[in-house]
């Protein structure tokens, strides 16, 4: 499909052509013509003239939406980033967590510089798989570009997906809250809907520090260290000692059958290495340095201003040794030649260095190669310390370049606005490993890895104001937006290098063979495996909008949106998406001459919008792929040298007739400001049902397909937004006292599956209409059974059965829910949620004179994990039986974690596996409250004022972060667990903080 578009305003002609499908070649073009508002703020004293340059930063789809759209949206979304910059943190969700209503963040490892995910409103697809939490993420937008994320199609060749390959650092490590100036998070179509179908699943809009024409320089810093949770070490004789209760309970001399060998690093108690001291922990925990230093200067006059910062930052772990370092610049410059004619630019740039952990388990993920796991690495530090000296010989570098950037024209002509944009996201990753032999049994391993993510935005945006008379106000806003981005990889790795001296797979350069150039003489070239890949996306759409105020007390907005997509397929391509939103200020109807209320406003808003689909290939119909594997490694098949193709039967299969999916939300909110403006609440109850969505189901087995992807699935949220604040004591009284409150409840249903099916098996999880869809599928655990007396009968004169395998003593006693006599999967239930059922933060804020002290509470409530790591912990006899990836056991394997009284002692040995992980035994309530940070400071701006009148502000402060947990959760912490809900002890601590630091500005 070919679009060539021409767009005239004001005698500016704007040609430009784009192609959709896999050879598009574009930019990403967003048109706005919204017909009111102003781009410019006012960025000197009051009063003067108003030809000042305009700050650019903020013009955008939103800043152009005046005061009646602005009363369409909920007061509780903006946040201060003075404040959330106390927090050491290095990404954006680590920012955000708990601070928003309706926002929920996940941070499954504590290792700086990793990935976070974010949820608005629950999630709209079951989380079965990277592909679902990439496409249930909330759009960020930075001074009006919308920011990419990393895009998981790399997981597709991965053998074990714990990580993406790569450096697999966290995007959005690049936010230094030191320059953002507002923080907003929007949920419900009146406030998403301008931003498109990527913004579904809600709006991070982010704005930037803005230049002024008075000279200003800015400094702040904080320095501070990050110590490790204080853990239990264990060593071989507890390990022996807790397996010994197994043996004596079901066997009579120690051996449970001809097959079972005890462990030989537990048979030999004189063994010093696994029975002596258990110090590992000394070299793995310790405490390690944080800081933090931001710098920035702007100034200039009224017609030309900039602003430029500098910042280093390093987020330091303190277990493994892990760290990231980032070092940013910014530089934004405006200037207004003409009255009517402003121009800016900005840059920010960014460089994100990680230094990863030492885990066996990623570590053999990466390679892809499993050496022996029968003996887990010894407890002793001297024993450890050897085996962390082997990486010395290596090398695992992580660097990563992320660079924002965007040029702006703006021309006000008074009631008529109009500001074009070009915009720019660009995220690069590089990986270089080299492990030696001495790390995988005489086998070394080389890898490199280069990727990068870009977005190319041009903006156009255009408004004009028309009031019929005082009571009667318009805005009326057309545009139109294409949008362009790229995602691509390439990837080597090789094993059984020459030795161990020589770290990089060389080619042949031999003048005298020409065609050897590139064969590889290090590695051998049947061990050398390449893989490159790219897709793209296109997304063209044309919207209107209008907004009607009537006295200003009676607020209307309608939005029209025809988008297309080059990742649907060619018959489906249009999506067309009304919203319509309405406010009432019931201030002024009711309240005008009284001082009860200060603000009372009521609001709401329903609507549909497409959501966006980010795989390419649901869009080209029946198709072919050239992954397949018989070594254990993903190759491209060839025959004789000649590139051949199979069709991707484990991906489903892709026929025509695919459509968009789209989502119908509602909301209904009242703010309300009242006793002076000493009270504020904001409270949204919202409705989001996410339709037509793409899911696999069963196909024939006769085909090959093991899915078939159809269009059907619908999920529901609903529940509700609540922000509470209020002034208890002013600063009047000497004595402040400031207290918030944000809340969310939010439960999930899925309402529908393709073809009309009740449910479906996904893997090892149950999708079943009328559910929730983050429920886990376990059996129900009633005790055990210890004798075979006790095993009920089968009704047909034989014993209970599991799948066919006749239960004994020693067995669970699982619940038998449908009433078969026999245990199979239909008697797993739903149980438990994997998201929070209530989530949200509470902040305290005390002031005395100079003084202020401040408190961040921040909650899950009715959220529930599954403890894997314990269901492993018990289930030895078959973990040390295989040699697979779960098999793995970390260094903190001798670290005591867990509640081991709760378990039933089963017979490890039976072949029901009484130890498997989906059961309610190993489901926990992991609801928790934290005190995430104390933070007491002291305002001496009016000390050095005395001295130095150019002074704005001198603020010291000492902060503590992570203080303490409020769980029942048994678990190493309950935030440590993935997107799964399932906690499987391999994520680091997140640990408590301590800083000091100082923010100045004059």
């Amino acid at each position: 499909m070919r679009i060539i578009a021409t767009i005239t305003f004001l005698g500016v002609l704007c040609t430009t052509t784009y192609s959709f499908g896999n050879t598009a070649r574009s930019a990403c073009v967003t048109n706005h013509f919204s017909f009111k508002g102003s781009f410019q703020q006012d960025t000197t004293k009051a009063g003067r003239d108003t030809t000042k340059v305009a700050d650019t930063t903020t013009v955008g789809i939103k800043p152009m939406m005046k005061t009646i759209a602005k009363k369409l949206e909920s007061k509780g979304s903006n946040l201060d980033p003075k404040k959330l910059s106390i927090f050491p943190a290095i990404s954006l969700q680590q920012f955000l967590k708990g601070e928003a209503a309706g926002l929920y963040v996940t941070e499954p490892s504590g290792e700086p510089g990793t990935v976070q995910n974010m949820f608005i409103h629950g999630t709209s697809q079951p989380l079965l798989s990277q592909r679902e939490v990439f496409q249930t993420q909330p759009l960020v937008v930075l001074d009006g570009v919308p920011l990419i994320g990393e895009h998981p199609f790399a997981f597709d060749i991965q053998q074990f997906k714990f990580d993406r390959i790569g450096p697999a650092t966290n995007p959005l490590a690049n936010i230094n809250m030191a320059n953002i100036k507002s923080v907003q998070v929007l949920n419900g179509l009146n406030a998403t809907g301008i931003y498109g179908p990527k913004a579904a699943n809600g709006v991070i809009l982010l704005t930037t520090n803005a230049p002024g024409s008075k000279r200003r320089i800015t400094f702040d810093s904080y320095v501070g260290v990050a110590t490790p949770n204080a853990v239990t070490t264990i060593n071989g004789k507890f390990e022996n000692d807790f397996r010994r209760q197994f043996y004596n309970k079901y066997t009579a001399n120690g051996v449970y059958g001809d097959n079972d060998v005890y462990p030989l690093y537990l048979s030999d108690s004189l063994n010093n290495d696994y029975y002596g001291p258990s110090n590992w922990n000394d070299q793995y925990y310790g405490s390690s340095l944080q800081y933090g230093v931001n710098a920035s200067i702007s100034g200039g006059s009224e017609t030309a201003n900039f602003r430029f910062s500098v910042g280093s930052l390093r987020s330091a772990g303190i277990a493994d040794e892990t760290k990231a370092d980032r070092y940013d610049t910014r530089f934004i410059i405006n200037m207004k030649p003409v009255k009517w004619l402003t121009f800016s630019a900005m840059v920010n740039a960014n460089r994100v260095q990680r230094t990863r952990n030492r885990n066996v388990r990623d570590r053999l993920a990466q390679v892809n190669y499993l050496p022996d796991l029968s003996s887990p690495i010894a407890p002793n530090k001297i024993k450890y310390g050897r085996y962390l000296g082997e990486f010395d010989k290596g090398f695992d570098k992580n660097k990563s370049n992320i660079i924002e950037g965007y040029i702006k024209v703006g021309i006000d002509l008074g009631k008529f606005k109009f500001v074009s944009t070009a915009g720019l996201d660009y995220y690069e990753g590089y990986r270089d490993i080299f492990f030696p032999r001495t790390l995988l049994q005489t086998t070394n391993y080389a890898s490199n890895y280069f990727g990068y993510n870009q977005r190319a935005t041009v903006d156009n945006i255009a408004t004009y104001d028309y009031d019929l008379n005082e009571d009667h106000k318009f805005t009326f806003s057309l545009g139109n937006t294409i949008q362009y981005d790229t995602y691509r990889y390439s990837y080597a790795y090789a094993y059984k290098g020459s030795n161990d001296f020589i770290k990089l797979n060389l080619l042949r350069s031999d003048p005298n063979s020409p065609g050897n150039y590139l064969e590889p003489y290090v590695f051998r070239r049947e061990l050398v495996y390449k893989f490159l890949d790219r897709t793209r996306n296109n997304q063209l759409s044309f919207y209107g909008k209008a907004d009607y105020s009537f006295k200003d007390k009676y607020n209307f907005s309608a939005l029209l949106r025809a988008d297309a997509s080059s990742n649907q397929q060619p018959t489906s391509r249009w999506f067309y998406s009304p919203v319509l939103s309405a406010g009432w200020d019931m201030k002024k109807e009711f309240f005008a001459n009284s001082e009860t209320f200060s603000e009372l406003n009521l609001r709401g808003s329903v609507g549909r919008m497409g959501r966006y689909e980010n795989f390419d290939n649901y869009a080209q119909g029946p198709q072919y792929t050239a992954f397949i594997g018989f070594t254990g490694n993903l190759i491209a098949p060839g025959y004789n040298g000649i590139a051949t193709l199979t069709r991707p039967y484990n991906t489903g299969s892709v026929g025509y007739g695919l459509e968009w999916a789209y989502t119908d939300q509602a909301n209904l909110g009242l703010d309300a400001s009242f006793l002076n403006d000493r009270v504020h609440a904001s409270i949204d109850g919202y409705y989001k049902h996410d339709k037509n969505m793409l899911l696999g189901i069963p196909s024939a087995a006769e085909y090959g397909y093991t899915s078939v992807i159809k269009n059907g699935m619908a999920i529901r949220n609903t529940g509700l937004d609540l922000t509470l604040s209020g002034d208890i004591f002013t600063k009047s009284n000497t004595v402040s006292w400031t207290s918030a409150i944000n809340l969310n409840f939010n439960q999930n249903k899925l309402t529908a599956l393709p073809g009309g099916l009740n449910q479906i098996i996904v893997g090892d999880r149950l999708l079943k209409v009328g559910e929730a869809v983050d429920g886990y599928w376990v059996f129900t655990n009633e005790g055990i059974y210890n004798t075979d007396a006790e095993v009920p009968s089968n009704g047909a004169g034989g014993k209970m059965a599991y799948n066919g395998l006749t239960l004994k003593a020693g067995d669970p006693k699982w619940k038998d829910i449908n009433g078969d006599n026999a245990i199979t999967d239909a008697d797993r239930s739903l149980k438990g949620h994997a998201l929070p059922t209530f989530s949200g933060g509470f902040n305290n804020d005390f002031g005395y004179k100079n003084w202020t002290l401040s408190l961040n509470f921040y909650y899950n409530l009715g959220r529930d994990l599954i403890n894997q790591e314990m269901a492993n912990r018990f289930d030895f006899v078959n973990r040390e039986g295989l040699n697979d990836i779960n098999s793995v056991r970390e260094i903190t394997f001798w670290e005591k974690r867990g509640d081991y009284s709760k378990y039933p002692i089963y017979n490890p040995w039976s072949s029901v596996s009484p130890y498997q992980v989906n059961q309610d035994m190993f489901l926990e309530n992991a609801s928790f409250v934290k005190l995430r940070t104390v933070s007491l400071g002291y305002d001496l701006t009016d000390m050095f004022k005395k001295k130095t009148p150019n002074v704005a502000r001198f603020y010291v402060y000492g902060s503590v972060h992570n203080v303490f947990t409020l769980t029942n959760y048994t678990g190493q912490d309950p935030e440590l667990a993935s997107f799964t809900g399932y906690d499987t002890g391999y994520g680091l601590q997140i640990p408590r903080t301590y800083t000091i630091g100082v923010k100045l500005d004059f």
